[in-house]
């Protein structure tokens, strides 16, 4: 397996695998066959599990952490500052905890819905939280907080509140997301993410929010693009509404 995995996943996802990574419970195992394949222990984990709420509140039994590269110089290619363009792949990611989850509609609960009732497939709360979640975790435009939206686990459409249909719960497509994104006034949009703002101050004082224009961003229809970023730290994300006329 570890010899065709990473030709496997070109094949299957269009890019190459770096690092093989594993965990070993030292009650039940002694790890000797990961040893004696050459992979590298790096440690131990804290002890949390995975839950349905995200992870255990106790940390139980750490488990040992091996890990296999499969590339030459794989340390420095993971350390770098920037990740090499070839490798940029699908919608960027970054973790969410399940709390930011099940908290990121109700920012939005108080926006009127500008929608007919015939045409409300998905609650409003849980499309702006999703794209809202999509964008603090570095999407930008609405294919990149649609791809990062259907990446979602049933889990986490469930703390999004997402439609439930037919056993599973449903995301709205890229094309629901720019008709409902731009038809938002941007001020809604804006006095609910300074309320995410103030909330996370604590937990992530770098985190600001800021509104501008994009430079030399026009759509079909002639009008300029607005931009509503927000930055924590070394990430930085921002998503489009089409509301302003275009500049001279």
């Amino acid at each position: 397996m570890q010899r065709r995995v990473s030709t496997d996943w070109q094949a299957r996802f269009g890019h190459p695998l770096w690092l093989l990574e594993t965990f070993v419970d030292p009650r039940f195992f002694l790890d000797t066959s990961y040893r004696a394949a050459n992979w590298l222990a790096v440690g131990e984990s804290r002890g949390f599990r995975r839950t349905r709420a995200g992870y255990s509140e106790r940390a139980r039994t750490p488990k040992r952490v091996f890990v296999r590269p499969l590339i030459g110089n794989v340390r420095v290619r993971l350390s770098a500052p920037i990740l090499d363009p070839r490798y940029h792949h699908g919608a960027p990611k970054r973790l969410l905890t399940a709390d930011h989850m099940r908290a990121l509609p109700e920012f939005f609960a108080d926006i009127p819905d500008p929608r007919r009732g015939q045409g409300r497939r998905h609650p409003l709360p849980a499309a702006l939280g999703i794209a809202a979640g999509a964008v603090l975790c570095g999407a930008r435009g609405y294919k990149a907080i649609a791809a990062w939206a259907a990446d979602l686990s049933q889990q986490a459409r469930a703390r999004f509140r997402c439609r439930y249909r037919n056993g599973r719960y449903e995301v709205p497509s890229r094309t629901r997301f720019r008709d409902l994104l731009i038809r938002i006034p941007p001020e809604y949009l804006d006095h609910a993410l300074q309320g995410w703002n103030a909330q996370m101050t604590g937990a992530d004082e770098g985190l600001a929010l800021d509104g501008k224009t994009l430079r030399n961003a026009i759509d079909e229809a002639g009008q300029q693009t607005h931009i509503l970023g927000a930055v924590g730290h070394q990430s930085q994300a921002c998503y489009t509404q089409n509301k302003s006329p275009p500049c001279p």
